[in-house]
């Protein structure tokens, strides 16, 4: 994303192209703006807002 859409934004444009199931296109918006802006968080505090990767 070159700009920072809210999930709100997200969920609109999703909406030009997917029929129904709001609540899954509300949990896509919702991962995608936390990845967005972890992805361009400060590096020093990147690794504590990261989520745990566990196997």
């Amino acid at each position: 994303m070159s700009t920072s859409l809210t999930p709100r934004e997200i969920v609109a444009e999703l909406d030009k192209y997917i029929i129904g199931q709001q609540e899954a296109k509300k949990s896509v918006a919702i991962a995608l703006r936390n990845r967005w802006r972890r992805l361009n968080a400060a590096p020093d505090i990147r690794d504590e807002i990261m989520p745990d990767r566990k196997s």
